[in-house]
């Protein structure tokens, strides 16, 4: 088993495209700063799988967002997945969690984000429909974009792993059973086979009839892209009222990642410091 990879693979003459993932220290690293609860690190692990599995579909310089939202006791599920697969996540919730993930998060919506480094970026928001992080990618992807996927995802507490096959639309198909054929071939799948099996192995056992070309592997990594600067940012956006509101009633600001827990420190002169540069930055008004 190769760990902290994506394989990506194809079903020949078909338009069938697929991935696999298994995540080890990735999963570890980015959710070493929280103390989860054990269903929750499942929960977590899942949506990470799921992150870099869609990521791998999609041609995009940026980060692709997987926000999941309830009214259960889990509030909130987010994953961030690079385009280089760089990942980070956390979550909110409140008070004890039920094991399943429906009783876990309740009614709520999925939001999906890709965040462009150049461009627009593009959000996708929909009604919480399935049992699963699975199942509700799945409607997610069939509602919002009209592509049939399937996921298969599992997470153990300490390893994550999942499998992804994706029909292309408007694709020549020369093979017209070829997605329901392969969809109940991978529906065989086993956790156990899904965690410990190497790519090549698992695409033979499961589809040993078919034609599927593997591709190389590609690295995945605990990526935080938080920094100072970021953070004075989103602090000058509360505007400088707000900022001195806060001063007065402590010496110092202190903001810390949801993602990494890297705690940032701001006090009345770095404060002050935020807005001075940002009139500065400002072009100046002419009154002539």
């Amino acid at each position: 088993m190769q760990r902290d990879s994506l394989h990506r693979f194809v079903f020949e003459n078909t338009p069938i495209r697929g991935n696999t993932v298994h995540l080890n220290i990735t999963f570890n690293q980015a959710l070493q700063y929280h103390d989860y609860p054990a269903p929750l690190r499942m929960m977590l692990g899942e949506l990470m799988a799921a992150s870099v599995l869609l990521s791998a579909t999609l041609k995009m310089d940026g980060a692709l967002i997987l926000q999941i939202q309830g009214n259960g006791a889990l509030k909130l599920l987010v994953v961030e997945c690079t385009a280089d697969f760089g990942l980070r996540a956390t979550a909110k919730w409140e008070g004890e969690l039920p094991a399943d993930f429906k009783s876990m998060i309740g009614d709520g919506q999925c939001m999906i984000t890709l965040d462009q480094k150049v461009g627009e970026s593009y959000q996708g928001i929909v009604p919480l429909e399935g049992e699963t992080i699975a199942e509700m990618l799945e409607n997610y992807m069939q509602r919002s974009q009209q592509i049939d996927t399937r996921l298969w995802l599992n997470c153990d507490g300490e390893n994550a792993a999942g499998m992804l096959i994706q029909k292309l639309p408007e694709q020549p198909n020369e093979d017209a059973d070829a997605w329901d054929r392969i969809t109940i071939l991978a529906d065989t799948i086993t956790n156990d086979e899904l965690q410990k099996l190497a790519p090549q192995l698992l695409l033979t056992r499961l589809f040993g009839e078919e034609t599927v070309r593997l591709f190389s592997a590609k690295s995945t990594q605990f990526y935080c892209g938080c920094n100072r600067t970021k953070v004075a940012n989103m602090l000058h956006m509360l505007g400088k009222v707000e900022i001195e509101s806060i001063l007065a009633e402590r010496s110092k600001i202190e903001v810390n990642c949801e993602f990494c827990n890297k705690q940032y420190q701001f006090d009345a002169v770095d404060a002050a410091a935020l807005f001075i540069k940002k009139a500065v930055a400002s072009p100046s008004t002419s009154t002539h």
